[in-house]
């Protein structure tokens, strides 16, 4: 078995197990405790599975907060440059776009600042300053600034938001679970977040691989509000499926 196979098939193990210990593991798949080890450590390193004293839990970790938008920017970069890149692919000419604030949807605007006849509407500073240069018309929603990640939000933002009809929205979010949906650590941010996917026809969720079996404390979209979901290549493949029944998930 191949190093990649191992490891998936890890995952699958402890999923069924709910947890297992490395002595468990090198017997199953009989190979050396030290191999275990490794692809223990790349499972975690990548957020899949979560080290305990001797053994391994699936790690569905709760998230009670994210660093600033500079940190945030240079994690998983070239990823969330991949998922950018793909997602303004399905930005046509003639499109009402909204772009939620986040380092992703910075990706999609930066992929699409060469084209025209496109509107985007967004609360993200970073994203209308981004494409200010273009032929693409601009909305931005107004609202109270939050200064550490180029948010505008409030009672402003929501009121614009709540009166628009677009075709598409790309929406960000720190959690993302196969039961719970998308669910975000912060109730005074979830209401934009909320109106942006009533506003929008389609719903597409960009993330990378590391958001997933993440689960933040309010709910603000179930996965039955959502139409595709786009993440990177990282993703282990039973999660891929575990999603994909309930959703298009595209992976770059």
């Amino acid at each position: 078995m191949l190093p990649a196979e191992r490891k998936q098939e890890i995952l699958k193990f402890v999923r069924q197990k709910k947890a297992a210990t490395i002595k468990d593991l090198s017997t199953y798949f009989h190979v050396h405790e030290a191999t275990i080890r490794r692809d223990l450590t790349e499972l975690e390193n990548s957020k899949q599975l979560k080290r305990t004293h001797g053994g391994v839990i699936i790690n569905e970790e709760e998230i009670h907060s994210e660093p600033d938008f500079d940190l945030r920017e240079e994690s998983f970069s070239e990823e969330k440059k991949r998922i950018g890149q793909k997602a303004a692919q399905f930005i046509e000419e003639g499109d009402t776009v909204i772009l939620d604030s986040g380092t992703t949807t910075t990706q999609i605007a930066e992929a699409i600042k060469d084209r025209k006849n496109i509107t985007i509407v967004t609360n993200d500073i970073h994203i209308a300053a981004l494409l200010r240069h273009s032929k693409i018309k601009v909305i931005v929603t107004g609202g109270i600034l939050f200064t550490e990640n180029f948010i505008l939000n409030g009672e402003i933002t929501n009121y614009a938001l709540h009166h628009l009809n677009v075709k598409k929205a790309f929406i960000a979010t720190p959690a993302l679970h196969h039961e719970k949906g998308l669910t975000h650590f912060d109730e005074s941010l979830i209401a934009a977040k909320m109106n942006m996917i009533d506003a929008a026809k389609e719903i597409y969720v960009v993330t990378d691989h590391s958001k997933f079996s993440r689960i933040s404390l309010h709910t603000f979209a179930t996965m039955d509000k959502i139409d595709y979901i786009i993440t990177d290549s990282k993703i282990n493949e039973h999660m891929k499926e575990k999603f994909a029944s309930l959703c298009d998930v595209v992976v770059v």
